[in-house]
């Protein structure tokens, strides 16, 4: 090992080194000078250096390298590309190496491109260099955009990828969220649009505390949204027309942006014909022009027309049309009264239910027609000021009525269809158009029907007598009972007053009791007629005989006595005993001359008793 050398002499060496060296060589480049510099003989002593070359020495070593003790972010150059790694120049001992997973976000990154780094290994188990650009970046993207932020600059991001909610946004090295409702003033439809573009982002808001960073691209166009959205209400008058694009379609109507300000078109609004939604008129997107309606005073309302561009379909109907005429449409609205022609485009007729069929039994217009039949009509009124019309489909067909008298005269018989009930009757269709009343007590001859329902079902045919035909008041009074015999004219006699019949008591009410006789005769028993012979009185169930005591064939009422049987017997036995008495009294009355011999033998005692007293 060498002796180490005194200061002095080192002194003295490096002076005479520097004295031959600038007799000897002309003056070098710096550069050259430290690439030519001879450390070991340096270090032993062998070359001597003077001192201002010394200084220039720790001047350039000063300039030119970096201290690799030091954490600072530098700036580096790229020397050299391969397939993974970059190759960087920060001026140090050694290049340093990067991996190209660091420049993901700089596919064009090319040698000689400048790059900011952070020595994260001084040296590596091969003594190499070991840089970082991510950290580096983060270190020097958190400086920027807090400055951004605070001085609410623009920056530029990378759109990486989606995510719930919105986009993450490469900026400065970190990852950015960018909300959906922050992409642009208008709804996204399409989020994958935006991925791997570059765009210009405001930073909004930054949470230090979890490093978190929000952006807003829509940020940058709301301000001149804002300045064209003042400019265009300031200009905003009714009847104006304008172009705008749709912006988004509800069930309702159609918001359209006219340029910033959005206004709404209202279902009724988009077309004189009738629609069940926008969508069959209008697409988002599409541009189109649109009338000002209405708007209110702040002018944030603005209410707008799109059928209003052209004109009303009642103008141009024709005036060819009129009352009477025939006109085809489609069924565009079906309702409980009616249903909605559409005659011309724009131009509708109502069809009542009433002038559906000649019919009196009103039903629902869903029986005759539904929507999208292609129908014809008669117009019935026409009214062009007010813009109504209404049709008639019965109109098509003769009336029914109109030869009512021969088709169906009083007394004849015919077939027809339970169509409704009343609480008084039933009607019956007998054909399309001519509908006739059975009231209740034209139903049965023998049944006590309180409702219709307990006779017959609706849909039920049923056979019918024509009893009155009103042609004027087109009303038909039908009789169901009258096609069958009367049944009450044969029990007239065999249940006549008087006759006995035999029977079982059905029920017990309050006021007596009642008896079938048959399906047909039910007779009502009184209180007093149940008492039987011994006193007692029959219940239900008791079988017994009875006797007619009052038949009326018009009101279907029979009322019948047990009582009557017996009672009726012992008053001919009192009245045979009543005769037999009379005729022995009679016997046993004197005559007229034995009247006599007793008056004059009463006589003779009367004088002989005289005398005696005198």
């Amino acid at each position: 090992m060498a002796e180490e050398k005194t200061t002095a002499e080192v002194e003295e060496t490096m002076e005479a080194t520097t004295k031959e060296t600038a007799q000897e060589t002309p003056k070098q480049d710096p550069q050259e000078f430290l690439e030519n510099f001879n450390w070991e003989k340096y270090e032993q002593g062998i070359e001597r250096v003077d001192d201002s070359k010394l200084k220039e020495f720790e001047e350039l070593v000063a300039e030119n390298f970096v201290d690799t003790a030091d954490e600072e972010v530098v700036e580096g150059t790229v020397v050299y590309l391969t397939d993974r790694e970059a190759i960087i120049d920060i001026n140090a001992k050694s290049e340093g190496v990067i991996s190209l997973n660091e420049f993901r976000y700089n596919p064009n990154l090319k040698v000689g491109d400048k790059v900011e780094v952070l020595i994260d290994i001084r040296e590596d188990k091969s003594g190499q260099l070991v840089l970082s650009h991510r950290k580096a970046r983060t270190i020097k993207a958190w400086d920027r955009v807090n400055a951004a932020h605070d001085k609410e600059e623009i920056v530029s991001g990378y759109v990486k990828c989606r995510t719930k909610g919105g986009m993450i946004v490469d900026v400065f090295g970190i990852e950015a969220f960018l909300p959906g409702s922050q992409i642009d003033v208008k709804p996204i439809r399409d989020y994958d649009q935006y991925v791997n573009k570059t765009m210009e982002f405001k930073v909004v808001k930054i949470n230090h505390e979890f490093k978190n960073v929000v952006v807003s691209h829509k940020a940058l166009i709301e301000a001149d949204i804002e300045e064209q959205k003042k400019e265009i209400i300031s200009q905003l008058e009714k009847g104006q027309v304008l172009e705008g694009v749709v912006k988004n379609i509800t069930s309702y109507g159609v918001f359209i942006d006219l340029g910033g300000v959005d206004g709404l078109v209202h279902i009724t609004d988009l077309s004189w014909s009738r629609i069940n939604h926008p969508n069959e008129v209008v697409e988002l997107d599409q541009k189109l022009n649109v009338v000002i309606l209405d708007f209110d005073e702040n002018k944030s309302r603005i209410q707008l027309g799109l059928k209003q561009l052209e004109k009303h379909p009642w103008e141009a109907l024709s005036d060819e049309i009129k009352v009477g005429d025939k006109v085809k449409g489609k069924v565009v609205v079906i309702a409980d009264y009616g249903a909605f022609i559409e005659v011309v485009e724009g131009v509708e007729g109502l069809i009542h239910v009433s002038e559906m069929s000649w019919s009196t039994h009103l039903r629902s217009a869903q029986d005759f027609v539904k929507v999208g039949d292609e129908v014809e009509a008669v117009v019935l009124t026409l009214d062009r000021e007010d813009r109504k019309m209404s049709l008639g489909i019965k109109q098509l067909t003769p009336d029914p009525w109109t030869d009512i008298t021969s088709k169906y005269p009083v007394g004849s018989r015919h077939k027809g269809i339970v169509r409704n009930f009343t609480n008084f009757g039933v009607f019956v269709e007998l054909e399309e158009g001519i509908d006739g009343l059975i009231y209740i007590s034209d139903l049965s001859w023998t049944k006590k029907i309180k409702h219709p329902s307990e006779f017959t079902n609706v849909g039920d045919t049923l056979e019918v007598e024509v009893l009155e035909l009103d042609v004027e008041g087109r009303k038909l009074s039908l009789g169901h009972k009258q096609t069958t015999e009367n049944p009450w004219d044969k029990y007239e006699e065999e249940f006549a007053v008087g006759t006995v019949h035999k029977a079982a008591i059905t029920d017990v009410v309050d006021k007596g009791a009642t008896i079938d006789f048959n399906e047909d005769i039910t007779a009502f028993v009184p209180q007093r007629h149940l008492e039987k012979e011994d006193g007692k009185k029959l219940g239900r169930g008791d079988e017994a005989e009875f006797k007619i005591i009052e038949f009326n064939k018009d009101f279907k009422r029979v009322v019948a006595s047990h009582t009557a049987i017996f009672r009726e017997e012992e008053q001919r036995n009192v009245k045979a005993a009543a005769q037999r008495q009379s005729a022995a009294s009679e016997e046993a009355k004197p005559t007229l001359g034995d009247a006599n011999d007793a008056l004059q033998a009463l006589k003779d005692k009367m004088e002989a008793d005289s005398k005696k007293k005198k």
